[in-house]
């Protein structure tokens, strides 16, 4: 497999984090995208839509992180990073889905970028913007985490460590890449304890470690 990602890119970031959980193999092919380059012809060969992750699997092209990692766990289901239980899949996904269809999109390179050249907000508003949406979406996070904590441990089981259960889910993948995100930007993780708690567990795995931006051949300071 080859995937084409940023070391930056919270959705890349969450697609190397499954593929190291899963103990898969694959080529790291770098695109920059603060240069421009996931608009080149040689990327356009490769991905229909001008975006990172994109990942090759015997020359078929997939895009879209979410869809990646389904991709991942359906062809090679061990560990799953799904529950076996269509409850417990359908909790993970709103999670994971929390960060990837409501933060993220409002906080991503193209946005920051439009609010800055093309609706002229200086540094400081374009932050104001940014800290707002991960804040009013990671306490979201932590109110749906409260919630399945309280399902769970109704049922017998036990919360814990990590988003859902003691394991890592899709739901993490897609956690610590919004956390580092937020790092960068100086963005405010007080009053969130279940959140920043699976974020820990996370990074107590080789799987996190290894795939964080800092532990990329492209990283830059």
């Amino acid at each position: 497999m080859k995937l084409y990602n940023y070391f930056r890119s919270s959705a890349s970031f969450r697609v190397r984090i499954a593929l190291h959980l899963k103990g898969l193999g694959y080529e790291y092919i770098p695109v920059h995208l603060a240069r421009g380059e996931h608009r080149l012809p040689a990327f356009a060969a490769v991905a229909a839509d001008p975006l990172v992750p994109a990942l090759d699997v015997d020359g078929h092209h997939l895009q879209q992180s979410m869809a990646i990692i389904e991709y991942l766990d359906e062809t090679h289901p061990t560990p799953p990073l799904l529950p076996p239980d269509a409850l417990g899949r359908a909790r993970v996904r709103a999670l994971a889905q929390s960060i990837a269809c409501e933060i993220h999109p409002l906080n991503n390179l193209r946005v920051l970028k439009y609010l800055v050249k093309e609706l002229g907000v200086d540094e400081d508003a374009k932050l104001v913007w940014y800290r707002h949406w991960v804040r009013s979406g990671l306490e979201s996070f932590e109110r749906q985490l409260e919630a399945t904590a309280r399902e769970r441990l109704a049922a017998g089981q036990p919360p814990g460590s990590f988003c859902y259960g003691s394991t890592p889910t899709l739901a993490d993948c897609c956690l610590v890449p919004q956390i580092f995100n937020g790092q960068r930007f100086g963005a405010n993780f007080d009053g969130l304890p279940r959140t920043m708690a699976a974020f820990e567990a996370c990074m107590q795995l080789d799987a996190f470690q290894r795939t964080q931006p800092s532990a990329c051949p492209d990283h830059e300071a």
